[in-house]
């Protein structure tokens, strides 16, 4: 919604100076709420034009008031255009500060929320992946949208802020934009990282929303199973562009790497282990953290198909790859011609490598977190929670191993 300003200039009838005058006041209105005060200009109530709001009488007697009074009007309308031309919040009393030199130079949320994404935006690809500036645009998109919805402004100087915004901005997102609940919470979370970005800046002295919390809840990780991906990887496909797709996917499976990682492999990211077998050594784009990755026979095999690939040849990369959009709608084809009933994207890849391809064949989840780069091995744990046939193999073992052990009969129940 558009916002709208009114000014209106009046006789304060009530305060008569020297009991033959009135003090003209002006009433700026912006989006329903209204200001008033003094124009410090006089004149007779019996010269006073209600209808145009000035004083009314021959020019050489009413210039001067009437000059002072247009001049107000139009820095209202002056400052009211800045303030919308900068995105600024608009309010009657913030035009009404202004207007007296009583302005304080006090940040906006979505100010700051474009400053921080400017910054932002320098550091991609040098240690920042663009996806993330990607989500942090989105997340002040909603913002913004929210305080047009909850409050009827364009935006919120930070010192406005307070628990009952957060509170509404998750009502908002869940009800409004029907945001599932792990979307709500990465939101807000980015909102936060906003505020903490604010307060080091020194533009907010406190967190207003420290005692708010919406816990992010570890989804369900679809990944293929040894039977799925045996499926895909001896499926014969006629058309080319799904037979690249599929090998880039079970490339993946058996490296455990992201989309964003696998299209910026060049052969210079092979090298020589420290068993003398072929490793993939690089560094992930979202965390810069290193990653060294054994090379199995199948990516090997992937790696060696693809080598005089025109394509790979010509952009100097390591393997081909369409678009991520692309990929994943491919994907969905795959999995049909497959009869894999899952919905597959390219990042259910790594959580196959983590699960299927790792964990469950008893690969330390220590050196599978190093493997996917992971900055902390609790985020590595989310994979070992899903793993059932690992459940089941190490519960085999150890019945096997009590079934060993010599039996104690049974200890006797007496009857009391």
């Amino acid at each position: 919604m558009e916002n709208s300003i009114s000014v209106l200039f009046y006789l304060r009838k009530s305060i008569i100076r020297k009991k033959t005058e009135a003090p003209i006041y002006m009433r700026i209105t912006v989006n329903g709420s209204r200001v008033d005060l003094s124009t410090h200009q006089f004149t007779l109530d019996d010269k006073w034009d209600v209808k145009h709001g000035q004083v009314k009488g021959p020019k050489s007697e009413t210039h001067s008031v009437n000059n002072t009074l247009d001049n107000l009007r139009s820095k209202v309308n002056k400052i009211f255009t800045q303030l919308e031309t900068m995105g600024k919040p608009i309010t009657a009393e913030i035009i009404r500060n202004t207007l007296e030199g009583k302005s304080i130079n006090r940040r906006s949320l979505i100010e700051v929320f474009k400053l921080h994404n400017e910054q932002l935006q320098a550091k991609v690809g040098h240690g920042h992946a663009y996806g993330t500036l990607e989500k942090y645009t989105a997340t002040c998109n909603k913002v913004k949208n929210f305080i047009k919805f909850q409050y009827n402004r364009s935006d919120l100087f930070l010192d406005e802020l307070d628990y009952q915004f957060i509170a509404n901005y998750e009502i908002y997102l869940k009800l409004q934009v029907k945001n599932i609940h792990n979307t709500v919470s990465k939101s807000i979370c980015f909102l936060k990282t906003i505020i903490h970005y604010s307060i080091g800046n020194g533009w907010l002295d406190k967190n207003p929303f420290t005692s708010f919390h919406c816990p992010y809840k570890d989804p369900e990780r679809a990944f293929l199973s040894q039977g799925e991906l045996d499926t895909l990887q001896n499926k014969q496909f006629l058309i080319n562009r799904l037979a690249i797709v599929r090998d880039m996917y079970v490339f993946s499976c058996f490296t455990g790497l992201p989309f964003s990682d696998l299209e910026k492999l060049t052969p210079a990211d092979i090298s020589t282990g420290i068993d003398g077998e072929k490793w993939l050594i690089y560094n992930r784009t979202k965390t810069g953290n290193r990653s060294p990755v054994p090379l199995l026979p199948v990516p090997l095999g992937i790696i060696a198909k693809y080598k005089d690939y025109p394509v790979n040849l010509n952009k100097g990369k390591l393997l081909p790859l369409y678009s991520n959009q692309k990929v994943n709608g491919y994907l969905k084809e795959i999995a049909a011609l497959c009869g894999i009933d899952k919905t597959l994207t390219f990042h259910t890849a790594r959580h196959t490598f983590a699960t299927t391809v790792t964990l469950t064949n008893g690969v330390p989840i220590e050196t599978v977190s190093k493997m996917l780069g992971h900055t902390s091995i609790k985020t590595t744990q989310i994979y070992s929670k899903v793993v059932d046939v690992k459940i089941s193999q190490d519960m085999k073992v150890l019945k096997e191993k009590m079934a060993s052990k010599p039996t104690h009969p049974q200890t006797k129940v007496i009857n009391l």
